[in-house]
């Protein structure tokens, strides 16, 4: 015990070597050998202060993937955008190189009938409508517009809404066939391009397109016609072409996009027996991106169908039993609309379902008598405002709503209408109407 105590004191010394301050109390009694004295007890340690156990880091965030773009479109399909460039070049006349298998002298020859049909109808059409439009089309309007009876005139969509998101339109024509540009030669394709110049001058020189013409030029056309009409639309409105593909729909409205496997169904271009109907109707609906530069990407989407309730002979099954196109079009939502050249259909009981359709979706729409007529809209909660002037329809087809034309026209101020939109009436007066939903 003693030699284990004055150990201790002697470690205590060492460790305090070099403090000024005595180790060990000097003051302390002192003890015999022989006395037993008690070891002094040492003050405890002072505490060392224990380290927090560390917090643990969260786990880290997982990563999200970027938001798509604006107005994003799905990917799939067939690309057939460098056809679609040209038959810009070519069919449209619009910038870019043509192919190589083009003659220059053929297509010198042919743009100078193209771009002068173009140049007067903007200086003609274009400019007076555009700045009607702009003045009457309101700002907040939805910006998917749907068109039925379009033919092929996808400019007054455009100049209507320029800023729309998508345009749709609906014709029995289909776009056709965007491969043949690359096959066709000589007589052939002098032709061909005749047909394309000759439709598209009556097209901008009377705004709408004649059905028995369209159905030559379009269903049986050597080129694709109604896709070269909306090509020359987006030259005229100075959009470019960003992406083009082909599609149908599925039984639920939705989109499919052709694949190379739906594409391999179509016959070849360049086989001498190939009837054009039966290519065109496999090309039958198209999606066209077109942006302006440093713009969104827009869209075009053309339909071939029968808008009718029943099937027609060559025209496919009608809305009763293939509502396809409706559904698809119920998908949009609240929409903004134009009809115009549409031979009065929208009057006819057998157009019902399309009517219905319009009346329970538009928000704002413009037309001429070939429209929503006022018994229609009215009840559904639209009213009208009318422009230039309306007695007796252009063809005897719109005989049975003629009245309701004229009195609507009768009813309201005389407004000036400077340009003609679709039909004139049978005195060969313009006229216009915009049909818009009531607020509240």
């Amino acid at each position: 015990m003693r030699f284990a105590y004055f150990a201790a004191v002697l470690s205590m010394v060492v460790a305090c070597s070099g403090n000024d301050k005595p180790a060990v109390d000097q003051t302390a009694p002192k003890t015999d050998s022989a006395s037993k004295t008690q070891p002094t007890t040492l003050p405890d340690p002072a505490p060392v202060a224990k380290a927090p156990d560390p917090t643990p880091a969260p786990p880290p965030e997982p990563v999200k993937p970027a938001p798509p773009p604006e107005n994003a479109l799905p990917a799939g399909g067939h690309d057939f955008t460098a056809e679609g460039k040209a038959l810009l070049s070519v069919g449209a006349c619009g910038d870019g190189t043509a192919p190589s298998t083009i003659p220059e002298k053929t297509l010198t020859k042919h743009c100078e009938v193209i771009k002068k049909a173009q140049d007067d109808y903007v200086n003609s059409w274009v400019k007076l409508a555009r700045a009607f439009f702009e003045e009457k089309v309101p700002k907040d309007v939805p910006k998917k517009v749907v068109y039925p009876f379009a033919g092929g005139d996808l400019s007054t969509a455009l100049t209507v809404y320029p800023d729309a998101d998508e345009i749709t339109t609906i014709s029995l024509e289909p776009a056709g066939d965007p491969r043949t540009l690359a096959v066709l030669t000589g007589k052939e394709l002098d032709k061909a391009l005749g047909t394309v110049e000759y439709e598209l001058k009556f097209l901008y020189r009377v705004n709408f397109s004649n059905t028995l013409n369209m159905i030559d030029a379009m269903r049986g056309g050597a080129l694709p016609t109604q896709l070269i009409f909306g090509l020359s639309a987006l030259k005229i409105h100075g959009f470019e072409l960003v992406g083009l593909r082909y599609f149908s729909l599925n039984d639920d409205g939705s989109i499919h996009y052709l694949e190379d496997a739906d594409i391999a169904k179509a016959p070849d271009p360049a086989a001498k027996a190939a009837k054009a109907k039966e290519r065109n109707f496999v090309f039958s609906n198209v999606e066209v991106q077109f942006k302006k530069a440093g713009g969104r990407t827009q869209v075009w989407r053309h339909i071939r169908g029968n808008l009718g309730n029943e099937a027609g002979k060559g025209i496919g099954d009608g809305l009763k039993k293939d509502p396809r196109i409706v559904k698809h079009l119920e998908s949009k939502g609240t929409i903004s609309g134009m009809t115009k050249a549409a031979s009065y259909l929208l009057s006819w009981d057998s157009f019902s379902i399309m009517r219905d359709y319009l009346t329970g979706h538009v928000q704002w729409m413009v037309s001429d008598a070939t429209g929503v007529a006022p018994k229609w809209g009215k009840a559904a909660g639209f009213e009208y405002e009318t422009y230039g002037g309306f007695m007796n329809p252009h063809i005897p087809a719109g005989t049975g709503i003629a009245a309701d034309w004229r009195g609507e026209f009768k009813a309201q101020p005389k407004r000036d209408l400077g340009f003609r939109f679709g039909y004139y009436d049978k005195s060969n007066t313009n006229h216009l109407i915009i049909m818009r939903k009531k607020s509240g």
